[in-house]
């Protein structure tokens, strides 16, 4: 019998090793509880990573520094922490209560404060995958950084080229300048990070604040900064872990006081007893599906509701947007803001007072109950913590005589944004199935939305698995490449779907904390396709391109429920 050759290894198959790598490094270290990114210890993490190169992270393995990363990563960490030698990942410690202002990041609700000239803490509320996300953008920025210092040190580290002296005048003298300087400067800074002198201004006009306006110079000086004192000093920068975030991750604390806020809300309105319909989506698209028609009737162009709420997404119409919350206020809706530092908002709607016949929807399905549905809304969880927030969610809760009470959870609807495979932004996707990446996991469900309950709306829609990933920031065309030639015949990537199901199968099937027959619905809405050239998440948001798939998902989720 003749022997098989061994082949060689694929690209898909050394990306999934590196993300491994990069998972078990990461875990590590938290254990460890501290590290030094660009020191020995944070090798392995770097190694993988560059090893990978995330479609997010771009020219991550090149020599010229990656823009369009650089944008994505730092609108996702607070300002200013290109400048802090010492990075501290926290729980919530109580500094919300001292002189420290927090600083919020523009694209991840997370609060940061700087403690003094070298030190950021980062509050971490949100779980593991929390984690996972801040160290591989840190360890991205850093090697971002190292570029930039080994582009400048000449002389076997002794001096600078001059263009770095000319940035480093401006940026430590806080000289103002005028378009003419600035646009030498533009040209200085281009050549120390390898780009055209286009894409560094476009980089400029992105980052600049009104108030800032030469932010990016300021951090390209203090990345490359801090990497000269590593190389030339070997001052290290330093990430450490709090021993109270240590204690606490993966014990649901923040999970159990959300879900028992929302309970207190159930008992208090005399709802925990009504047929309840949980959704994961965002905070308006439901309100505005069932309150805006009713408020704004004149703002509906050509007989069309989808009119409405594009003029609602727009900045400039808070006004109309305040009209349709007051209306909901006074018409059924309660909002919860979130007080437990899972940053999950809330909203309850007790259908019964709403006048469904002013409304685009019918009571077809709320008729077979004695008692008109109860809608929960859950703001987007993020990765681990989507198991964290619907396993607490899902628990029987304790009446005052001691027994346990168990909410009659009738469905539950995941609707939310993913990566697609096949199509492109705006295009929907209805999953049969979640596969949790790097596991043998995988989760098939009976949806209740289906494919052909969208035909007409205006939009592309694709069914099949969908794949659940450790990590947006880590993914690659091998790897996805991979998942959808193969047998998987996988149509999207999204951080929480596996997560949300494994909490309901356990709550339904095993647990009997809700009923076996509860109805679940997924859809996702395409933020971008990792698969296509400039279509990453890196390369932008989707504006008012998301308004007619995210208000189609709600409406067949809303008609299901009504």
């Amino acid at each position: 019998m003749q022997q098989s050759k061994i082949k060689g290894r694929t690209r898909a198959q050394e990306s999934s090793s590196a993300i491994e790598r990069l998972y078990i490094s990461m875990r590590h270290l938290f254990s460890r509880g501290f590290y030094k990114p660009m020191g020995i210890s944070g090798d392995a993490l770097r190694q993988a990573l560059l090893l990978l190169r995330p479609e997010i992270y771009g020219t991550i393995a090149e020599e010229k520094v990656e823009l369009n990363g650089l944008i994505y990563v730092l609108e996702r960490l607070p300002i200013g922490i290109e400048e802090c030698r010492y990075i501290n990942l926290t729980a919530d410690e109580g500094y919300s209560n001292s002189h420290f202002k927090p600083i919020i990041p523009p694209k991840r609700r997370r609060n940061c404060y700087r403690i003094d000239k070298d030190q950021m803490n980062i509050e971490v509320t949100r779980g593991r995958s929390e984690i996972y996300d801040i160290l591989t953008h840190l360890t991205f920025l850093f090697i971002e950084s190292h570029k930039i210092a080994e582009r400048v040190l000449i002389e076997e580290g002794t001096d600078t080229v001059r263009e770095w002296k000319k940035l480093e005048e401006v940026v430590l003298n806080n000289k103002k300048l005028s378009r003419n300087e600035c646009d030498i400067l533009l040209a200085h800074v281009a050549g120390i990070i390898g780009r055209t002198f286009e894409e560094t201004q476009k980089v400029y006009f992105v980052l600049g604040e009104k108030n800032n306006p030469d932010r990016f110079f300021q951090i390209i000086y203090w990345l490359g900064s801090l990497a000269i004192s590593e190389i030339v000093d070997n001052l290290k920068r330093a990430i450490s872990f709090s021993p109270i975030l240590r204690e606490r991750i993966g014990h649901h604390i923040y999970g159990e006081i959300w879900a028992n806020n929302i309970k207190e809300v159930l008992i208090e309105k005399k709802l925990a007893d009504r047929p309840i319909h949980i959704i994961s989506a965002n905070m308006h698209s439901v309100m505005n599906s069932i309150y805006a028609p009713v408020v704004l009737p004149q703002q509906i162009e050509n007989n069309n509701p989808i009119s409405l709420y594009v003029l609602l997404s727009k900045e400039e119409n808070e006004d109309l947007r305040h009209q349709v919350k007051e209306y909901a206020k006074e018409n059924g809706l309660t909002f919860i803001p979130d007080i437990s530092g899972t940053n999950i908002d809330v909203q309850i709607i007790d259908t019964e007072k709403i006048d469904i016949s002013k409304t685009q929807y019918t009571s077809k399905n709320s008729l077979e109950h004695d008692e008109k549905p109860v809608i929960i809304v859950m703001d987007y969880a993020f990765g681990e913590q989507a198991y964290e927030t619907m396993d607490e969610l899902l628990k029987p809760f304790k009446c005052d005589n001691g027994k346990k009470h168990h909410l009659n959870v009738d469905s539950i609807s995941i609707m939310g944004k993913a990566g697609i495979l096949e199509g492109g932004k705006g295009d929907i996707m209805i999953p049969s199935s979640h596969i949790f990446e790097g596991t043998a996991d995988n989760y098939p469900f009976k949806n209740q939305l289906k494919k052909k309950m969208f035909e007409g709306c205006g939009v592309n829609v694709y069914a099949g698995s969908m794949v659940t990933v450790l990590g947006t920031s880590l993914q690659n065309k091998d790897i996805l490449k991979f998942f959808y030639d193969s047998t998987w015949s996988v149509t999207g990537l999204e951080m929480e779907g596996a997560h949300y199901q494994k909490a309901i199968q356990a709550a339904s099937k095993i647990r009997g904390n809700i009923s076996s027959k509860v109805k679940v619905r997924y859809a996702y809405y395409a933020s971008d396709n990792p698969l296509e050239t400039g279509s990453t998440l890196a390369s932008g948001g989707l504006g008012t391109t998301g308004v007619l798939p995210t208000y189609v998902i709600t409406q067949k989720i809303l008609e299901q429920i009504f």
